[in-house]
């Protein structure tokens, strides 16, 4: 499917897939957006020593950046984990053009964001000391496939139900629930009835977060022990 760069209103870009319908982030603000639901709805609130990050899906690695520009700004004694998967990774030239390492003060967010991309696939990389990379060029529904530490903080950023419908489903959200730990959190720009439902009958406590610029709601979501469920 053919992608093009479009420029949001926070002055940082997306790709849009005009087959679809569909941006990659919201057209409110791609680099506000990430940074409201997955630091400051996300990171900012897992208070692990080690922390372990799953992402669905990388994408255009903007939500790496942010989580490498916020360890750097105040967590340098922890270690992160981050693990994400990907289908259909952007070429070369598209990462060159969204320029995304423009937008952080970080002196080495450049280096950062060339090595995220072009580090190998299915092999783990350490980006900085004590931040362990790892891309995976597979489907979601291979997750389950993967071997990964038990997962503290869940990144659910696939597509919109409205264009991939599957990825709002319960079989994905099993899978990804399988991986956490209890009391691991998982947080999405989403807001669906319909999501908040799943994750409920999967025994998550989900609560309703103000989102982000154009968007009035989000959810976070913690995996709660069956004795602990309401």
């Amino acid at each position: 499917m053919k992608r093009e760069i479009k420029t949001t209103s926070d002055g940082s870009k997306t790709l849009y897939i005009s087959e679809l319908n569909e941006n990659y982030h919201s057209h409110h603000g791609a680099l506000q957006e990430a940074r409201h639901v997955f630091i400051d709805n996300g990171l900012k609130t897992v208070q692990n020593y080690e922390i372990n990050i799953l992402e669905l899906g990388f994408g255009t690695g903007l939500n790496v950046l942010v989580t490498i520009d916020e360890f750097l700004k105040t967590d340098k004694n922890h270690v992160i984990h981050y693990s994400t998967i990907e289908k259909y990774p952007v070429d070369e030239c598209e990462v060159t053009e969204l320029s995304y390492d423009s937008f952080f003060d970080e002196p080495n967010i450049k280096e950062y964001y060339r090595k995220l991309h072009e580090c190998e696939w299915n092999k783990t990389t350490e980006l900085f000391p004590n931040f362990f990379f790892t891309k995976y060029h597979r489907d979601f529904f291979d997750l389950k496939e993967i071997e990964l530490p038990k997962i503290n903080l869940v990144y659910y950023d696939c597509f919109g139900a409205r264009v991939q419908p599957d990825l709002w489903e319960k079989p994905l959200f099993e899978m990804v629930a399988d991986k956490m730990e209890m009391g691991g959190l998982l947080t999405t720009y989403s807001s669906k009835g319909s999501v908040r439902r799943i994750l409920e009958e999967l025994n998550f406590k989900v609560e309703k977060k103000n989102g982000p610029p154009g968007k009035r709601e989000m959810i976070n979501a913690i995996k709660l022990r069956k004795d602990d469920s309401e």
